[in-house]
C-alpha cells in the first residue's frame, strides 16, 4: 500500500557561521519517524517553506528598548532551571544596541539603554546580525508557526528537568562528552547518533546539529501543545513581539 504523507514537518533551527543549520523532523501517518539535514544561508528561505508547521529557533525573538537586570524576562525566568548550564544565556540587550554595526557604538548604545548600564560581550555582539535578520522578517501574526527556544531549556526539558551534567563547550570550543551526554538523550527521543555524528559542510560545527536537533523535539512538543513558555505570561516588545523562551 502506497505510504501516506506526512501528518506533520517541524524544524529545529540553530544559527551556524555558515548560516542556519536546520533539522526537519517528520512523523508519517503511519508513525515513521524521519529526519532531514538543512544548511539554509538565509533565514526568511526556512520561512517560506510552508510545508513546516512550527519553526523553534535558538535566537532572540523581541527587542527591548531598554535592558533591565539579566536581560528580558525570558534569560530571567530560565536561569534558574539551568544550574551551573545557565551561563549558556546570554542577556539581550536593547534594540538600539543589537541595530549598530560597530562594536563600540553597540556597547554605548547598551550602557546607555540598560539599567544598570551594561557593554554587550563580543559573543553576544557576534549575533547581532543574526538577530537582525529574524526581526527583519518577525512580525506578531507569525507567532502561531515561530517561536523562540534555548537548546539548554530543551534538554533540561527532555531531561527530566534536569540541567546536563556536562558542558556543550569549554573555553568556546565544542566539547566531545557533553555533545556525547545530549546525542544520547536525543537518542531516546528517536534521532539516531548516526545522524548528529553524520559529516557536515564547513561552517557546521556538531554542536550546531545538536542544538538544531533538540529544537526540533521541542518544535514537535509545540505542535501537540505540550510545550510552555518562559515566562508563563510573556512581554512584547515595541513592535509587538512576544518575547518568550519555549520548552
Amino acid at each position: 500500500m502506497p505510504e501516506r504523507g506526512p501528518v506533520w514537518r517541524v524544524a529545529g533551527i540553530d544559527g551556524c557561521r555558515a548560516g542556519w543549520a536546520v533539522v526537519v523532523r517528520e512523523r508519517t501517518s503511519d508513525g515513521t519517524l524521519r529526519h532531514e539535514f538543512r544548511l539554509v544561508p538565509r533565514f526568511a528561505e526556512i520561512l517560506a517553506d510552508e510545508s513546516l508547521a512550527v519553526l523553534a529557533l535558538d535566537m532572540p525573538i523581541g527587542l527591548p528598548d531598554r535592558a533591565g537586570p539579566g536581560g528580558r524576562g525570558p534569560e530571567r525566568a530560565v536561569r534558574p532551571h539551568l544550574g551551573a548550564r545557565q551561563s549558556s544565556v546570554f542577556s539581550v540587550p536593547s534594540r538600539a544596541a543589537v541595530f549598530a554595526t560597530d562594536y563600540a557604538e553597540a556597547c554605548r548604545l547598551a550602557l546607555a539603554t540598560s539599567d544598570p548600564p551594561r557593554k554587550v560581550s563580543r559573543q553576544a555582539f557576534n549575533l547581532f546580525g543574526k538577530i537582525r535578520e529574524i526581526d527583519a522578517v518577525m512580525t506578531p501574526d507569525l507567532e502561531a508557526r515561530v517561536f523562540e527556544v534555548h537548546p539548554e531549556l530543551a534538554f533540561w526539558r527532555l531531561n527530566g528537568e534536569r540541567p546536563m551534567a556536562l558542558p556543550k563547550k569549554v573555553k568556546s570550543t565544542a566539547h566531545g562528552p557533553g555533545l556525547d551526554e545530549r546525542s544520547a538523550l536525543l537518542a531516546t527521543f528517536g534521532i539516531a547518533p548516526a545522524f548528529l555524528d553524520r559529516k557536515r559542510p564547513a561552517g557546521v560545527g556538531r554542536d550546531d546539529l545538536v542544538d538544531a536537533a533538540v529544537n526540533a523535539v521541542i518544535a514537535e512538543h509545540i505542535s501537540a501543545g505540550k510545550a510552555v513558555s518562559f515566562p508563563k505570561t510573556p512581554e512584547r516588545d515595541g513592535r509587538g513581539l512576544r518575547m518568550a523562551i519555549w520548552a
